[in-house]
């Protein structure tokens, strides 16, 4: 255990499975009070038991749709009624599915839409108001090398993070003088619950997946939470104080599919 955020108030949204899990009880174990915005109460409640039994400290979650503006403000109304004020928020969030532009009906890219740039603009939002009250914060956003093009079956996914990436430039340059800051991790590939079961629908093992990574990533392997939360603490940490608008590539040395 740590201290690198002792006394800071962080929000995760997303911060029930996944990487946003993983984040959340390494930012724990550095002493921060989390807070973790989640879809279902099952996982929340699961979710704030892994961080309490990680790091000894007790966080709190947050039951809502992040596509509804009202879920992403009750967020952080009840975050600062738990936190006191807001030091850090990490958008998490997001959906990523399989599909090309041709494939693309309407009603798939609004969901991806919705949550992956509706839902990080207005809990950024959120974060912002808080954090100007509070006298400064960090946000993150998580990003893709998608962002800049993205493969073929990749077009919803690739319009929103591209949108997303615009969002933490917004913020870093337009907050800047209010001491919040606002950075991107952008990673790489890993094999999260969504793509296993993206995968094993197309007919791939987690074996086969493993080893495609082994290939397809210069560093040799897919990535894993533990390869992020050192970039994550740093960027809600003071050390990050004069970092924003900054894309930090978390990534193996997998390159922007553009």
């Amino acid at each position: 255990m740590g201290d690198l955020l002792e006394g800071k108030g962080v929000v995760i949204a997303g911060g029930d499975s996944g990487l946003g899990k993983d984040m959340a009880i390494a930012a724990a174990k550095e002493g921060a009070r989390v807070v973790v915005g989640c879809l279902h109460e099952e996982a929340g409640k699961a979710s704030v038991a892994e961080i309490l039994e990680a790091s000894g400290n007790e966080a709190i979650y947050v039951v809502g749709d992040l596509t509804e503006v009202s879920a992403c403000e009750d967020l952080f109304v009840k975050a600062l009624e738990y936190l006191g004020k807001i030091d850090g928020m990490i958008y998490y969030a997001g959906i990523l599915p399989a599909f090309s532009l041709l494939d693309t009906e309407e009603e798939l890219y609004n969901s991806v839409a919705d949550l992956n740039v509706r839902g990080a603009f207005f809990c950024s939002k959120f974060a912002v108001k808080a954090m100007l009250e509070g006298g400064g914060g960090s946000i993150i956003h998580i990003g893709s090398p998608h962002a800049t093009g993205g493969q073929i079956d990749r077009a919803a996914y690739s319009v929103s993070k591209g949108g997303l990436l615009t969002l933490t430039k917004h913020i870093s340059r337009n907050y800047a003088k209010d001491q919040i800051r606002c950075n991107q991790i952008k990673i790489g590939w890993m094999a999260t619950p969504g793509e296993i079961a993206l995968r094993e629908s197309l007919g791939m093992s987690l074996d086969e997946l493993n080893a495609w990574g082994a290939e397809c990533v210069p560093m040799g392997r897919l990535q894993v939470g533990g390869d992020f939360v050192g970039a994550s603490n740093y960027l809600l940490s003071d050390l990050s104080s004069q970092l924003t608008g900054t894309i930090m590539n978390v990534n193996g040395g997998l390159g922007d599919h553009s």
